[in-house]
């Protein structure tokens, strides 16, 4: 499986921006999805990650309220809504697949190339 993240931009603070992750080949019911973002200079970190199966979502507090995880099965892509964005959440997104619904990096397996998320003030 490969994955994709597009959809990254500049945003002025307070805007919005919906990032995609598609997949080139089928995402099972057992995978889950998640999304992480590395800002220059910084370790990467866990953002968001769904359960293909159930729609079962986790989320980091920094974005609890503000981002919003969702899947599209026909089009086999998971999606990111940031609502209320803020400097702080400019970074380079990814995303990747894992087989347990986790915030730890190492147990996501496979990624796609990330999209650059820049949010000014």
């Amino acid at each position: 499986v490969q994955l994709q993240a597009s959809g990254g931009g500049l945003v002025q603070a307070g805007g919005s921006l919906r990032l995609s992750c598609s997949s080139s080949g089928r995402i099972y019911s057992s995978s889950i999805i998640g999304w992480f973002r590395q800002a220059p200079g910084k370790e990467r970190e866990f953002v968001a990650a769904i359960r293909w199966s159930t729609a079962a979502t986790i989320y980091v507090d920094s974005v609890k309220g503000r981002f919003t995880i969702s899947k599209d099965s026909p089009k086999q892509s998971v999606y990111l809504q940031m609502n209320m964005l803020k400097p702080e959440d400019t970074a380079v997104y990814y995303c990747a697949e894992a087989n347990s619904l986790s915030r730890i990096e190492r147990e996501y397996m496979w990624w796609g190339q990330g999209t650059q998320v820049t949010v000014s003030s």
